[in-house]
C-alpha cells in the first residue's frame, strides 16, 4: 500500500469514526421531533440517494447498472440501511443514544461470526471466543438495569435494546455481502443506488405501519434529517463502503471503538444523558470484548493466522 493510499485510508476512517458517533444525536433528535422512524429514514435516503448518482453522473461515473448488479445493490442496501439503521432510529425512540451506540458496538463481533462460520468456515481461536464471550457479558451489564426495573421502564426500552442487536446484524450481513460481492461498480456510484433502494424500503416499511399519518415537520427535525443527509449519509458512509472496498472487513468494523465514545458524549452534552456505573462498565467490557475478537486468530487446515490480516485486499473497481 503506497503512501498516498495509506492516507486516503486514514482520512476514510476518520470520517467514519467521527461523522458515524455524531449520526447517533441526530437520530436522537429527529425521534425527540416525533419524526416517525421509516419516515425519516425514507427521507433522509431519498434525498441523498438521487442526488449522489446525480453527481456521479455529472463527474461522468458510470451510473448504470445491470440487473444483476440492481438486485445485489437493493439487498445491501435494504440489509445496512432497513434493516440496520431504520431499526436503529426505531430503538432509539426508547433507548438513550449511548446505549444505542454501545450496543450496535457488538458489530464486530457478528462480522466475525459471519467471516468465520458462514463465509469461510474457520474455526475460532480461544481469543476470539472470549472476546464473543466478553462482548456477551458487556451486552448484560448494559441491559440488567433495564430488565431489573421492567415494572418501572415497561416492556418498550428492552424491545428496542433487542432490536438493536437484530439490527447491528442486518448491518453485519450486508456488510459482509457488499465486500463479498465484488461488483465492477464504482464506490460512489454504488453509494447513490444502495441508497436510492433503501429510500423505497423504508417508504414502504412507512407505509405498512401506517407512520405517514404521524409525520411532525419541525425546523429542529429538518436540521436533524439534513445533517443525516449531508455527514451521516454522502460522507460515512460512502467513506464506509470505500473502505469495505479497500481494507479487511475487521479492520473496517473497528469503528465500532470510536462511535460510542462520540455518541455517548454528545448524547450527555446535548441530550443531558446520564452516565451511570453500568454504562461505563458495559462500556468497557464491550470495547475489550471487541479488541479481543478484531485481533483473533483463526485456524484453518491446521494453519492459523489473525483474521484482520487475513483477508485478501481488494483493488478499486471505479
Amino acid at each position: 500500500m503506497d503512501r498516498n493510499h495509506r492516507l486516503q485510508v486514514w482520512f476514510a476512517f476518520a470520517l467514519v469514526y467521527v461523522f458515524w458517533g455524531s449520526t447517533y444525536l441526530a437520530i436522537g433528535i429527529a425521534d425527540q421531533e416525533r419524526l416517525p422512524p421509516a419516515v425519516m429514514c425514507a427521507m433522509r435516503f431519498g434525498i441523498a440517494g438521487p442526488l449522489m448518482l446525480a453527481a456521479c453522473a455529472l463527474f461522468r461515473r458510470r451510473v448504470r447498472i445491470t440487473l444483476d448488479e440492481a438486485r445485489r445493490l437493493a439487498t445491501i442496501g435494504c440489509l445496512l440501511l432497513v434493516g440496520g439503521n431504520c431499526g436503529l432510529a426505531w430503538a432509539e425512540q426508547w433507548v438513550p443514544t449511548g446505549f444505542a451506540a454501545l450496543i450496535i458496538a457488538v458489530t464486530p463481533i457478528w462480522f466475525l461470526l459471519l467471516e468465520t462460520f458462514v463465509f469461510q468456515g474457520d474455526r475460532l481461536s480461544r481469543r476470539g471466543l472470549f472476546g464473543v464471550a466478553l462482548g456477551i457479558v458487556g451486552i448484560a451489564v448494559l441491559f440488567w438495569p433495564k430488565f431489573a426495573g421492567r415494572a418501572a421502564l415497561g416492556i418498550m426500552p428492552l424491545l428496542g435494546a433487542a432490536t438493536l442487536l437484530l439490527s447491528s446484524f442486518s448491518w453485519s450481513v450486508g456488510s459482509v455481502l457488499s465486500r463479498k460481492w465484488q461488483m465492477k461498480v464504482d464506490p460512489f456510484t454504488a453509494t447513490g443506488w444502495e441508497m436510492l433502494f433503501a429510500s423505497i424500503g423504508n417508504a414502504i416499511v412507512a407505509l405498512v405501519l401506517g407512520q405517514q399519518h404521524r409525520i411532525v415537520i419541525t425546523r429542529r427535525g429538518l436540521l436533524a434529517v439534513s445533517y443525516l443527509v449531508v455527514f451521516g449519509s454522502w460522507v460515512g458512509y460512502t467513506a464506509y463502503i470505500w473502505l469495505l472496498k479497500h481494507v479487511p472487513t475487521p479492520k473496517v468494523a473497528t469503528y465500532a471503538y470510536v462511535n460510542p465514545v462520540v455518541a455517548v458524549f454528545l448524547g450527555w452534552l446535548i441530550l443531558k444523558e446520564p452516565l451511570d456505573t453500568f454504562l461505563f462498565t458495559g462500556t468497557v467490557i464491550i470495547v475489550a470484548g471487541v479488541a479481543l475478537v478484531t485481533t483473533a486468530k483463526v485456524r484453518e487446515g491446521g494453519e492459523e493466522r489473525v483474521l484482520a490480516a487475513a483477508l485478501p485486499e481488494v483493488e478499486s473497481e471505479g
